[in-house]
């Protein structure tokens, strides 16, 4: 699909991340909606009143700098001359999960940069896989992230996030160079057919999309790494993956490509549920 608005979560080291979505929505002329998260101190307990005061103020100049952010954010967005909106949630950990899928629910993607505190960015990602239809475009450290990639590698086993994922990038796809269509240690099943990888293709290449089937062994390496690998020997601007095949229970305990993806992106990542 086509995005035309951006959701933008962001914390206090907002700065590289804003830049970088401004001149990710100027390129694609989308809308940027920014979401300011302040996630609250704990509270303190003790047997003197005095700490639960201490507390309380803590709590206010928190507030405080939240409010001097989202006004910071605005001035700057004003002065690019990007259509936006800005709001700020001053919210309590659990909580920061569902306020990013309440606003995902009204965005295209949600774009997640590489400032953020680890504990909210796994949040934010979460919020918007599991609590919105939204996909999550994650921006890696040493690349610029786009909405208008000339290559991209579309990892595909199949399975039905791999499936929602070609759907979810199907105008990307169109407009680009090429696409690599990368399976890892294939197999002829069912579902991947006796030659796999040529259904999909043939399926995209239906909508004119310039495809090339990649079939590669992982010689006992990673999934993810093997993605990678590729991604940067192909100079692919963006890998679509389709997330959570499995649990995330499941991926919190063993490990799984979403989780790996996710931690430590080389290229940028649309994640899509």
């Amino acid at each position: 699909m086509t995005y035309k608005t951006v959701l933008l979560v962001l914390d206090a080291n907002y700065e590289a991340d804003l830049t970088a979505a401004a001149d990710l929505c100027d390129a694609a002329n989308a809308h940027l909606s920014v979401l300011l998260v302040k996630v609250a101190a704990p509270p303190r307990f003790g047997d003197h009143a005095g700490l639960s005061v201490a507390w309380l103020d803590i709590q206010a100049a928190e507030f405080e700098q939240l409010e001097k952010a989202v006004e910071a954010v605005r001035t700057t967005l004003k002065e690019v001359g990007l259509s936006f909106d800005v709001a700020g949630e001053y919210t309590e950990p659990a909580r920061a999960d569902d306020l990013v899928g309440e606003r995902a629910r009204y965005a295209d993607v949600a774009l997640i940069g590489t400032s953020m505190d680890p504990s909210l960015r796994a949040r934010a990602i979460e919020g918007a896989l599991f609590y919105s239809p939204c996909p999550v475009l994650l921006a890696p450290r040493r690349q610029s992230v786009t909405l208008l990639p000339r290559r991209i590698l579309l990892a595909w086993n199949a399975s039905l996030e791999s499936k929602r994922a070609a759907r979810e990038a199907l105008d990307m796809m169109k407009s680009a160079e090429g696409v690599n269509v990368v399976l890892v240690d294939p197999a002829a099943s069912r579902w991947n057919g006796h030659e796999p990888g040529a259904d999909v293709a043939t399926y995209l290449a239906r909508h004119g999309i310039k495809v090339t089937v990649d079939r590669l062994p992982s010689a006992e390496r990673p999934v993810d790494e093997v993605l990678n690998e590729h991604a940067i020997d192909t100079t692919a601007d963006l890998i679509v993956i389709g997330a959570y095949g499995h649990t995330r229970l499941r991926q919190m305990i063993f490990g799984g490509v979403t989780k790996a993806m996710i931690e430590a992106p080389i290229v940028p990542v649309l994640l899509v549920r």
